[in-house]
């Protein structure tokens, strides 16, 4: 049997176990505070918390962070919370990216200044699950992802709404004048029902589900709703097994390998997953000490089928759907032939453990790899004259037809060059045009601003050609990689080595 750590082992016992002058202020402090040796004479788990009065995606946070507390008592560990930078992705300006590694240095710094053990890491809006694994990579201390979950699907009128996508459908058909005003603010009452990250597969979904795929999370976590009963029970397993895995020292360069990149990339393709994703993978496996590039997502992609039929890869499905269909884990048995089966999660276990125990409900949401939505991965891999050091695009989400496609460019100089100009009738654009917006990169935006959906020409939304743009829109949204900088070098010493 594995020799497990002892009391004396502990990080914490620096803190409080010694017998000198600082460990009699630290004691002394607690004291202050209501705590006794019974509760630092035990491991003591962080509780990185990204909640905040305007993250709409960690709303029920307040509830979830008692369960995880719950949890951790029940294992005999001692919780403290630490609140961490709320990035709410619609709310942040200019744009939530700008501030990912900020998040992720006061991740890291919070779990190596504080008497912890190990860490609960609580996110799930766009930018905080990549944010909180490269700083508890850093840090080297056992830690377990809790993501937040996706919405409850949304509804209108019956029709089914998928928060940041249907958004723009029909905003273009209200600013064709086909759909009035009270339609329009009655889409806000019911395009986002509950608590949670949006329901459709874009960043948010894909990145909790690569946190499990890499196996940060408890098997099948990242894919419950987050108004889900089973979402609070998943929360209180996570802070006992959080403490489990610090008498283990189970910590993440032992989960965080190649082989586990290659399942996450792995289950990214078969999901039709963000492109966003590659920017954070290659900044997430270079904390871990991992070359990770381009090239390596464009392997995998050329192997590996989109076969979760949901929106936007898919037709008719959101994140609700997938859960009642079998969920992550589902999708991992599917893909049993091409992953590393071997590659441990934080439940110490092989991933391939859940994989097989998985059930597959629904075989339209989630399909045979002989059956998929589209027959290789969601991203492809671009290098040419515009984007020499490569680019990424999303074919999995556009009509064939715009694979290969020759037209004139409009190119805008600014966001606020196109806004200006997008609604002009005299616009000189056809359905043939390719739309090029620049400065909106890393530097440019600041922070590589989420403007990759750039809006429909009126005058083409008026003329009926909505349905075709909109494709051309989503297989132009290829963006550069970022340059070599802080987000992809390994393991940083120190704050004052990040720079923009």
């Amino acid at each position: 049997m594995e020799a497990r750590k002892k009391l004396e082992d502990l990080r914490s016992r620096r803190w409080f176990g010694v017998d000198d002058l600082r460990a009699f202020g630290h004691r002394s402090r607690a004291r202050q505070m209501g705590y006794d040796k019974v509760d630092w004479d035990r491991p003591i788990i962080g509780i990185i918390n990204t909640w905040s009065d305007i993250n709409q995606c960690h709303a029920h946070f307040p509830d979830r962070v008692q369960r995880v507390k719950r949890g951790i008592l029940q294992a005999g560990g001692m919780p403290i919370e630490l609140p961490a930078l709320s990035l709410s992705e619609p709310f942040v300006k200019p744009t939530t990216m700008l501030y990912r590694n900020l998040l992720a240095i006061e991740c890291e710094e919070l779990i190596r200044s504080h008497p912890v053990d190990g860490v609960v890491l609580m996110g799930g809006c766009d930018k905080t699950t990549p944010a909180l694994i490269m700083g508890a990579t850093s840090a080297g201390l056992p830690a377990i992802f809790m993501p937040a979950g996706p919405m409850l699907r949304g509804n209108w009128h019956g029709q089914v709404l998928g928060s940041g996508s249907d958004v723009w459908k029909y905003w273009d058909e209200r600013r064709a004048g086909r759909i009035s005003g009270e339609d329009w603010h009655g889409m806000e009452d019911g395009i986002a029902r509950s608590y949670g990250h949006c329901m459709t597969m874009g960043t948010a979904s894909t990145m909790t589900a690569f946190a499990e795929a890499l196996g940060l999370t408890l098997p099948g976590a990242s894919s419950i709703p987050a108004a889900d009963s089973s979402h609070q029970r998943m929360a209180a397993a996570s802070g006992r097994r959080a403490v489990e895995m610090v008498w283990e020292d189970l910590t993440p360069d032992k989960i965080l390998t190649r082989e586990a990149f290659d399942n996450a990339t792995m289950v990214q393709m078969a999901i039709g997953g963000s492109t966003n994703a590659i920017i954070h993978a290659i900044a997430m496996a270079g904390r871990a000490g991992i070359s990770y590039g381009l090239d390596d997502f464009d392997a995998i992609s050329r192997r590996i089928p989109v076969i979760a039929n949901i929106r936007p890869s898919g037709t008719t499905h959101l994140m609700e759907d997938f859960f009642y269909a079998g969920g992550l884990r589902a999708i991992l048995k599917r893909l049993m032939p091409h992953v590393h089966g071997d590659a441990i999660t934080v439940s110490g276990r092989p991933i391939v453990e859940a994989a097989e125990n998985a059930g597959i409900y629904n075989e339209d949401v989630i399909r045979p790899l002989d059956r998929p939505i589209y027959a290789e991965g969601a991203t492809a891999v671009l290098r040419g004259n515009l984007a020499p050091n490569g680019c990424v695009m999303k074919p999995s989400a556009a009509e064939a037809r715009f694979l290969k496609h020759k037209g004139p460019a409009i190119v805008f100089e600014s966001y606020a060059e196109m806004k200006a100009e997008i609604d002009r009738d005299d616009l000189d654009v056809t359905p043939d045009h390719v739309m090029v917006l620049k400065n909106a990169g890393p530097l440019g935006g600041p922070g590589m601003p989420e403007w990759g959906m750039l809006p429909i020409p009126k005058k083409l939304v008026k003329a009926g050609s909505g349905t075709c743009c909109a494709y051309l829109m989503r297989a132009c949204r290829a963006r550069a990689t970022p340059p070599a900088c802080c987000m992809c070098r390994p393991r940083p010493i120190s704050a004052a080595r990040w720079r923009w």
